[in-house]
């Protein structure tokens, strides 16, 4: 299969890659191109604003997450579906050839785009830069003779005399510039403590971002040579639709209902999720937390993924009728699976607010953050893994909770000062910081809804 496509790297975090991938799918998408965008990485904001510039669901590309295998496989499902893009934009994370930590490469823009045979194009904040943009450019250029460098877009150029010393400078090295943005300072996108803010926490705003976005790159950047180059990708081979792989479990006559929340407090979901519970014969059904007062009616699952609901502990907490409809799923034993900001609203509280007291912790910010991948094991049964089973993901948070991980912790897994446990298993309840892609584990659905099948047929 042949699937154009490029990937938006940079020499480190910083440089633009976020605003210069967001306006490409944007720019491509206003000359009526269907277009497909893809983060490198466990990030799950980038990929929100990628959703609005493409108009269908951003996907993530993370060989750690999901295991080397997996990356094209995923890459072509999120690129046809709901149909083939003409042209898909694979925005990278940190530098290009930064990996993870002690493993060299891996898990790295270049390691990602070599998965995928696509070319790179180099995104080069150039504001104080002269002729040493050159040596730059080369040397990324000249470090990795798997990786293929198609161009370099300039950001932030401060001026047209500007543009004409750095052009002239990189006409020595040899690798074309498609493009130079200038500053805008108006289109920078706000930040808090743990990154960009989500696009659905200003959906309007992020629209009008995006769109502005789309008009300057289009504006500075040679769509027509980022078409062409993208054709150069080497063709691909379709392999399985690995985001509908599941273990085999026999669906239910009936669809189990699984409520998955969503929202601003709760942003955080890679698209798969949904994907492979629809594939295990569950009908997926969103809520806001937030907004809602109500489940979903004839609820035999839930699901509550990552967010922000530090910023919205208030309105959550407000929210009593919600609250207390989640604590009486979970006294009936319905399967729950929360992650991360789904563990912080069981908690008895949340910086000191009220949540829905599933969980016998109370939860708080810190001014620590944890963050890193991580090889877990599963301690014990659950509704997501059985005892024993290995498991990557990762974590990405500035709270913490009190007390810590009780005698049957979700996850267990080894750092440099011993073995660390980690979550909640509670019955039914699954809890826990660690963030995972459900298409790496592709049994966590299947298993997920089995159990809502197991409880709705227990007896009351």
């Amino acid at each position: 299969m042949s699937i154009p496509r490029v990937v938006i790297a940079a020499p480190a975090s910083g440089h633009g890659k976020t605003s210069v991938a967001t306006g490409l799918l944007s720019a491509l998408r206003g000359r009526g191109l269907a277009v497909s965008g893809h983060k490198v990485g466990p990030d799950y904001i980038d990929p929100g604003y990628h959703a609005i510039a493409a108009g269908r669901p951003g996907r993530n590309l993370d060989p750690w997450l999901v295991g080397e295998q997996r990356i094209e496989p995923l890459f072509v499902h999120g690129a046809t579906t709901p149909a083939p893009a003409d042209i898909a934009v694979v925005e990278g994370v940190m530098g290009l050839f930064d990996g993870m930590t002690g493993r060299g490469g891996f898990a790295s823009t270049a390691h990602v785009a070599a998965l995928l045979g696509a070319p790179v194009v180099l995104v080069v904040d150039a504001t104080g830069m002269g002729r040493s943009v050159t040596a730059l450019v080369h040397g990324f250029a000249a470090f990795d003779p798997s990786v293929r460098l198609g161009g370099v877009i300039l950001n932030r150029v401060g001026s047209r005399r500007h543009r004409q010393i750095l052009t002239d400078a990189l006409a020595e090295s040899g690798v074309a510039v498609l493009g130079a943005v200038p500053r805008h300072a108006a289109l920078e996108t706000p930040s808090r403590h743990l990154g960009l803010i989500p696009a659905a926490e200003r959906t309007a705003e992020a629209g009008r971002t995006v769109a502005a976005l789309g008009e300057v790159v289009g504006a500075n950047v040679d769509l027509d040579a980022i078409v062409r180059l993208a054709r150069t990708a080497a063709a691909l081979d379709c392999g399985s639709d690995t985001a509908a792989e599941r273990a085999g479990t026999p669906q239910p006559a009936r669809p189990v209902r699984v409520a998955v929340a969503g929202g601003a407090a709760f942003s955080f979901g890679y698209t798969e999720q949904g994907e492979l519970l629809a594939a295990a014969g569950a009908e997926v059904v969103p809520f806001d937390p937030l907004r809602d007062e109500r489940l979903p009616a004839d609820v035999d699952g839930l699901v509550i993924g990552g967010g922000f609901p530090e910023a919205h502990a208030a309105t959550l907490s407000a929210n009593e009728p919600m609250r207390a409809a989640v604590a009486e799923l979970a006294r009936r034993d319905v399967p729950i699976a929360a992650e991360c900001a789904g563990l912080l609203y069981l908690a008895r509280s949340l910086d000191r607010r009220p949540m829905c007291g599933v969980l016998d912790v109370d939860a708080a910010m810190t001014d620590r953050l944890t963050l890193g991948y991580r090889d877990a094991v599963a301690p014990h049964d659950s509704v997501l893994a059985p005892a024993g089973t290995r498991v990557h993901g990762h974590e990405f948070h500035r709270t913490a909770c009190l007390p810590g991980a009780p005698a049957r912790a979700a996850w267990q897994w080894r750092q440099d000062t011993g073995t660390v446990a980690e979550g909640v298993v509670r019955g039914n309840v699954h809890a826990s910081y660690l963030h995972l892609h459900w298409a790496g584990n592709p049994g966590v659905a299947d298993r997920f809804v089995a159990a809502c099948v197991a409880a709705r047929s227990a007896p009351a």
